[in-house]
């Protein structure tokens, strides 16, 4: 297997009683507020932040600065370096291919794998393969791609490995993030919103929430992530749904030396969160787990700050929550998130150990109509058996 990395204010009223801990956790967090400025951060010919911070409303309405920072993602990033993703033979190795996670840890994506799939998932519908040739279905075309990645996979499509090219997303698709410059932070964690997904890395790619692998599972396909832990929809293009010892490589080259990663032995930075804290990875330099942890895997050092660390990869989960509230993606020239939009309905049962609630992304029928909730039911994909 290739190398990969191994894994509030308080408040007392109303008869509500705040846990001791978190009080102690967000007292620290209230205390360190980030630099306003990104100077020596995002240095990429793809990224634009405005020279001036914009006076922004965040997604639960409160008014703050933010800096906004938009992202060609049609092609522009032109050092990013991605893929493989779906082996083209039950005959190709690892080299050739990308990972997948699932049952808490990371699966090369290599023939093998996809060979004995039905025995992985014990189910004999599983067959992306060519008995005869060995030759794998893979969706090789734009058209293809749209039909099989969408949550409501087309039966055509069942059955193949999907991967969609960064050369498919429609150029000059651009993504705007407003990040609050200053973190509010709230009495209460708050969920990531797949919407807006957990932050923006140093090299322009998004982190999202996580992948809807029920709805991929459902349909009898793989949509494998590369060694990075990205793949790519022609939405938001190339993004990232886990952190490996690549990402945190390529990110490392768009961000100056804060000083905390190599002199102290910390994580690497690999970006900033949707509510204004920086992201790090998941292991310390010397491999070592971050201690003293939040719920939010949020924790405060005397040279750092408040900060997160990222999950292991095979979570299939970046970050969970965050602790001060979350700015989010725009279109144009707005400063503005949309207060009164809420997130997609999860795509599970309550109870179950792989629900995560609003891990739906919005498909493209969905994302301009007034009622988004009719929508997403009437495109609602199969549950996973």
């Amino acid at each position: 297997m290739k190398k990969v990395s191994n894994k509030i204010l308080a408040a007392i009223g109303f008869l509500i009683v705040v846990p001791v801990l978190a009080i102690q956790v967000y007292a620290n967090v209230s205390s360190n507020s980030q630099a306003k400025t990104l100077e020596g951060f995002y240095d990429n010919d793809a990224i634009t932040v405005d020279e001036d911070l914009v006076s922004c409303t965040l997604s639960n309405g409160t008014e703050s600065e933010c800096f906004r920072i938009t992202v060609d993602v049609s092609g522009g990033n032109t050092d990013l370096e991605t893929g493989p993703w779906c082996p083209q033979n039950i005959s190709d190795t690892a080299d050739t291919s990308g990972i997948w996670l699932d049952g808490g840890k990371v699966h090369d994506v290599d023939g093998e794998f996809v060979k004995n799939l039905a025995t992985f998932y014990k189910d004999d519908k599983w067959q992306l393969y060519n008995p005869k040739t060995g030759k794998i279905r893979v969706t090789d075309s734009k058209t293809a791609c749209l039909a099989a990645a969408r949550p409501d996979v087309d039966p055509e499509y069942n059955n193949y490995c999907v991967q969609c090219l960064p050369e498919y997303v429609e150029e000059g698709t651009s993504i705007t993030y407003l990040i609050p410059a200053e973190p509010q932070v709230m009495a209460k964690s708050e969920a990531v919103n797949p919407q807006s997904g957990v932050g923006v890395a140093f090299n322009g790619v998004k982190i999202e929430a996580p992948a809807p692998v029920d709805a991929i599972l459902a349909a009898h396909t793989i949509a494998p992530f590369d060694d990075c832990g990205g793949h790519v929809n022609t939405h938001v293009g190339y993004h990232y749904h886990a952190v490996t010892d690549c990402t945190e490589e390529a990110n490392s080259k768009h961000s100056h030396d804060d000083g905390v990663e190599h002199t102290h032995g910390h994580a690497t930075a690999i970006g900033y969160a949707m509510d204004g804290y920086k992201l790090y990875g998941p292991k310390n330099a010397d491999g070592s787990a971050p201690q003293n942890l939040d719920a939010c895997n949020g924790h405060v050092t005397s040279d750092a700050g408040y900060h997160y660390h990222v999950n292991d990869p095979s979570e299939n989960q970046i970050l969970s929550c965050f602790t001060a509230e979350p700015g989010c993606t725009v279109e144009g020239d707005s400063t503005a998130c949309n207060v009164e939009r809420m997130p997609p309905p999860q795509d599970c049962k309550e109870g179950e150990d792989s629900c995560v609630a609003g891990n739906r992304p919005l498909p493209p029928e969905c994302e301009s109509v007034g009622d988004v909730d009719a929508c997403m039911k009437e495109h609602k994909p199969p549950q996973r058996k």
